[in-house]
């Protein structure tokens, strides 16, 4: 199985702002559920800077250490240190960033918490595939009005 955290060398990354990215953003571009989560994302105003890697295209660079389809099949994220972060240690390292997701990392500091918010996670992706499906037909259903 696909660890949590697995540490890598360090990554220059380029960002869209001046700061170098404290966080990148690792997400399946092509998953129309994984766009809208982070377009969501995007909209906040976060307290570090943060560079948004679609993976699902194949001139994105990766981090050294997974392939491409384990990034596009997981949430992950690049820590500046490059340790790469996945499932709901890798939701956690960026809802501690934006404003209105802050009290929900806190929350995951109690005990188990982080265990149960990756027992969900795994629980969803088996659901996944599913909701990717009913997610396009709803977006060409709305494209056709």
């Amino acid at each position: 199985m696909y660890t949590t955290a697995q540490q890598l060398p360090n990554v220059n990354e380029n960002t869209t702002s001046c700061a170098p990215a404290q966080l990148t953003v690792l997400y399946d571009g092509s998953c129309p559920l994984c766009r809208r989560e982070v377009g969501v994302y995007q909209r906040l105003a976060s307290s570090q800077p943060i560079e948004w890697r679609d993976v699902s295209h194949g001139a994105s660079d990766l981090p050294a250490g997974g392939s491409r389809a384990s990034y596009m099949a997981r949430f992950h994220v690049l820590q500046a240190n490059g340790c790469v972060l996945s499932g709901a240690k890798a939701f956690l390292a960026l809802w501690e960033t934006l404003p209105g997701w802050r009290w929900l990392a806190k929350l995951a500091k109690f005990p188990a918490a982080v265990t149960a918010l990756e027992w969900l996670y795994c629980r969803f992706l088996v659901l996944r595939p599913g909701l990717q499906k009913l997610a396009v037909a709803l977006e060409k259903r709305q494209a056709g009005r």
